[in-house]
């Protein structure tokens, strides 16, 4: 299996390489790219692959720009760290998607389909505005309340009261600007879909962000960040340099 690698990031880049290799050493990596023109180039010259691994957000664009200028009619796995709902809509036309850190189970799952598509059910070839559809650039409707349970009694909590939510053990819990604390029945995965992403950001396993209680952004140590928020807490939250790329376009919208 020919394989080229679209990702402008030489960590993300190495690590995808080493993990495909890893599981299955008979695929060869024939090209790796780190920019949209670059790959608009390659792409216009080459049909020897079968499939392409594509980052969304590359150094000097987005990757959909690729498909407004050259047709691809080859399978693609898109690896992003956007955990946009819509992406799944890729799985009913023999594309695929990973979510940075890209779990090896994951990308195994990936390449057994693959291995299953015929020649002639080659993945579907899209423009540059089809794919941001697909991807869900297009706007989708999300919560913009939560209803608590306290007690025998309801109340509702607005999105834009809410600072964060967290994982501990096994309960979720939502907190307030106003630093209080309720537990929801969601698990952050769920949470991630339904809450509007321009405002909330997973910045790490446990821990979904709004972009109003951020109060301090530090450069760490091995390229990660170290984030502030009010209210404050006790533990250091840290974006692993993997995330920095997409956090920051996030916090640059």
């Amino acid at each position: 299996m020919k394989a080229i690698i679209i990702e402008d990031e030489p960590h993300a880049r190495a690590e995808l390489k080493r993990l495909l290799l890893q599981i299955d050493d008979a695929v060869e990596i024939v090209a790796e790219i780190e920019s949209v023109s670059a790959a608009i180039a390659f792409l216009k010259q080459s049909s020897a692959y079968d499939v392409i691994f594509l980052d969304i957000q590359l150094s000097d664009g987005l990757s959909f720009d690729i498909f407004n200028a050259v047709k691809v009619d080859k399978p693609i796995i898109f690896t992003t760290a956007y955990n946009e709902f819509a992406i799944k809509a890729f799985e009913l036309n023999s594309v695929d998607y990973l979510l940075k850190p890209i779990e090896p189970e994951n990308l195994e799952k990936a390449l057994l389909k693959l291995k299953r598509i015929q020649p002639n059910q080659a993945a579907q070839s899209y423009s540059g505005e089809q794919l941001r559809e697909l991807l869900g650039l297009a706007k989708k409707e999300s919560k913009s309340r939560f209803l608590i349970k306290i007690g025998d009694q309801f109340k509702h909590i607005s999105t834009d009261e809410i600072a964060y939510f967290f994982a501990e053990r096994n309960t979720i819990y939502l907190v307030t600007k106003a630093n209080t604390k309720y537990i929801v029945d969601y698990k952050l995965d769920e949470l991630e879909e339904k809450l509007d992403s321009k405002f909330f950001f997973r910045i790490t396993r446990s821990f979904i962000i709004n972009i109003q209680s951020i109060t301090k952004v530090h450069k760490y140590f091995n390229s990660r960040l170290l984030i502030e928020v009010t209210p404050a807490v006790e533990e250091q939250l840290l974006v692993s340099r993997i995330k920095v790329d997409a956090f920051l376009a996030w916090m640059d919208q």
